[in-house]
């Protein structure tokens, strides 16, 4: 089921892991020299990408993550440039493979293990957990997550923020409901630094237009649902009645054919019959296990009308 998330994070580029499958990336990020440390942990990532993306092999690629990031937690960050962008892009790789191993559940504690507290965590790590969680329809595990996140004055300056704004407010508040909140935002302090004044408008419009559709929903049911009930209840009475008519004629209409003729049919028998089909149709249920013997009664009492009426005059054609 999450096998489009995958496929969808890579052709997106926010959240893309190709800068990252390469050791030259990091060779040319910075101009001082990869250290052994960092090199080991770029050829971890290499294979964890392999693993994800050629072999298919979710749980290997996700235990490549997790090596790496035990030889990641041996380099001081002061160490090298480099350590974030290869820290984000472990976790990157790991929540792809969590979510083909269908662990999203675990992916939102597995972040914060690594980061710490939601306030740290990278824009694109964040924008993956919006969508993932949004994606299987848990969107109020990342409404705390997302609003301490844009909350924090450092992340202001980021360049992905306005994009997590944005997803939180169209995968996160507005799928809740949350239209207050929704407001509160794009009017706040974090509606002022993600968006532009066209921008604000846009999302306004759009909550209020969430908003009065709530409200209309909340008010029709309750007129609509009377006629409704109405309907089912009337509805199967009445076809019982006109299927009982039908049969009627269609019996009555056999009888006196079969009593011009051959004779054969008792009045008494008919009367029988008329009493079980109104016994079963409208005195009793089907569906009770109670109502199969009366059931099969009458299927052979039908079959023993059928041959006595009709099955001299099919002999008869036959004979000729």
């Amino acid at each position: 089921m999450h096998r489009g998330f995958v496929y969808a994070m890579k052709s997106n580029s926010m959240t893309s892991i190709a800068p990252c499958n390469s050791m030259s990336s990091f060779h040319a990020a910075s101009s001082p020299p990869i250290s052994t440390g960092l090199l080991k942990i770029v050829v971890q990532l290499d294979a964890a990408v392999e693993y994800l993306m050629v072999h298919k092999n979710f749980q290997s690629a996700f235990d490549t993550c997790e090596r790496g990031f035990e030889n990641l937690e041996k380099v001081a960050e002061e160490e090298d440039s480099r350590y974030g962008d290869l820290k984000a892009s472990l976790c990157t790789v790991g929540i792809q493979a969590l979510a083909e191993l269908n662990q999203w559940r675990g992916v939102l504690g597995w972040v914060l293990q690594h980061f710490g507290s939601a306030d740290t965590m990278p824009t694109k790590i964040m924008q993956m957990c919006i969508l993932l969680y949004s994606k299987v329809g848990e969107h109020a595990t990342m409404q705390e997550v997302g609003h301490s996140w844009l909350h924090c004055l450092d992340n202001t300056a980021l360049s992905g923020y306005g994009t997590v704004a944005e997803l939180y407010l169209l995968h996160v508040l507005i799928p809740l409901g949350l239209t207050a909140e929704a407001q509160q935002l794009v009017t706040g302090d974090v509606g002022s630094a993600a968006f532009t004044a066209d921008q604000r408008q846009v999302a306004l419009d759009l909550i209020e237009s969430q908003q009065s559709s709530q409200e209309g929903q909340t008010q029709s049911p309750s007129p609509e649902a009377t006629p409704q009930m109405i309907t089912d209840d009337t509805m199967p009475h009445g076809s019982v009645i006109q299927r009982l008519h039908g049969m009627l004629r269609l019996l009555q209409r056999g009888v006196s054919i079969a009593r011009l003729r051959w004779k054969l049919i008792p009045v008494r028998r008919f009367l029988l019959t008329v009493f079980l089909l109104y016994l079963l149709l409208v005195r009793m249920d089907p569906a009770l296990p109670s109502s199969f013997p009366w059931v099969l009664k009458l299927l052979r009492l039908l079959k023993q009308m059928w041959y006595a009426m009709f099955g001299p005059y099919y002999r008869a054609n036959a004979a000729v």
